[in-house]
């Protein structure tokens, strides 16, 4: 049994390393909330919360670090001196050569013996576990990537600027933003996170980045386009590869049926297929709308995933880090 502690438990995704921990029936022998000292003594789930102090921190065996990465920089070493494992949702560390960026169903085996682990941006994560299997059984000489992210990505005052301004707009009224650039509210916005020099967003280079350090694939070619879209929660991600081999799409649809973390969502002829309202609450990333792409022929496929942001985009792919370690 173990000790356990959230940095950063009022907030969505430390909420939802508390159901993880319950749901995948971690071996918990003690669980502390911590976070700032305007949030201690609040309950959540029963649990009371406590100001964080890195040196209480540090004697538990796990940390999860649902913070700023600002704070995992300036703390995260001091925790794991004091004797835990660190897992860090922020993107401090995941660029770091002798930091594993960890999705347990494609590399676990990376971790080793290291005590500071980096989870992945939640983008790369619910791509990750979809394309891995095509990857591995195909190859992959280009990877082009357009995501539908929901407003969970930029955090719960997002969420509750969507819902608010929403009905602003349905009253009558024009809506106002505070948390994105324009108004999201009948809107998409093609931008998540700053632009870079080679005109990409941070947002769109991260899925290219970690994705390659992931499947220990430097020389992968992959372009992302990153669109935020008003909807709560769940990311959407259309995908076209070209592959090394031909591709078959029927072992295509088999690989994804057998693979961890991804359930297979694909029958148009009845209309099944990946949406963010089926997806929202659950652990599995879903996968449909596999074809034959019209550009690179035999080459080539499409698909369209859709996975819960907060899950396995962050709070759930933390706790499996966790587990693959106990």
């Amino acid at each position: 049994m173990y000790s356990v502690a959230i940095c950063g438990a009022t907030g969505a995704v430390g909420i939802e390393v508390i159901r993880c921990l319950k749901e995948l029936k971690f071996p918990l022998d003690k669980l502390t909330l911590y976070a700032s000292a305007r949030s201690a003594g609040k309950e959540i789930e029963g649990y009371i919360v406590e100001e964080f102090h890195a040196e209480a921190a540090g004697k538990h065996d796990f940390v999860f670090l649902c913070v700023s990465g600002d704070f995992s920089r300036e703390y995260a070493q001091q925790i794991v001196d004091g004797g835990a494992v660190v897992i860090d949702n922020s993107s401090a560390f995941r660029y770091e050569e002798n930091v594993p960026l960890v999705v347990p169903e494609i590399n676990a085996d990376s971790i080793g013996d290291s005590k500071l682990i980096a989870n992945p941006n939640c983008t790369t994560a619910i791509l990750a576990v979809a394309l891995y299997p095509i990857y591995k059984e195909f190859g992959l000489k280009k990877v082009i990537v357009s995501t539908y992210q929901a407003t969970s990505g930029a955090g719960q005052p997002a969420m509750d600027e969507l819902k608010e301004q929403t009905q602003v707009v349905l009253d009558g009224g024009e809506a106002s933003c505070e948390n994105f650039a324009y108004p999201i509210p009948f809107n998409l916005i093609p931008q998540i996170d700053a632009f870079q020099e080679n005109g990409y967003t941070k947002e769109e280079m991260k899925v290219t980045w970690e994705t390659r350090k992931i499947f220990g694939d430097s020389d992968l070619k992959l372009s992302c386009t990153a669109v935020r879209i008003p909807t709560f929660r769940a990311h959407s991600e259309a995908v076209t590869v070209e592959t090394e081999k031909e591709v078959d799409i029927d072992r295509v649809r088999g690989l994804i049926d057998a693979a961890p973390g991804v359930v297979l969502v694909d029958d148009p002829t009845n209309q099944k297929y990946p949406m963010p309202l089926n997806a929202t609450g659950k652990f599995d990333v879903e996968a449909g709308r596999f074809r034959k792409n019209e550009v690179f022929d035999e080459y080539g496929l499409d698909f369209f995933v859709c996975g819960d942001q907060l899950l396995k985009g962050a709070a759930l792919n933390a706790v499996q880090i966790a587990k693959a370690l106990v």
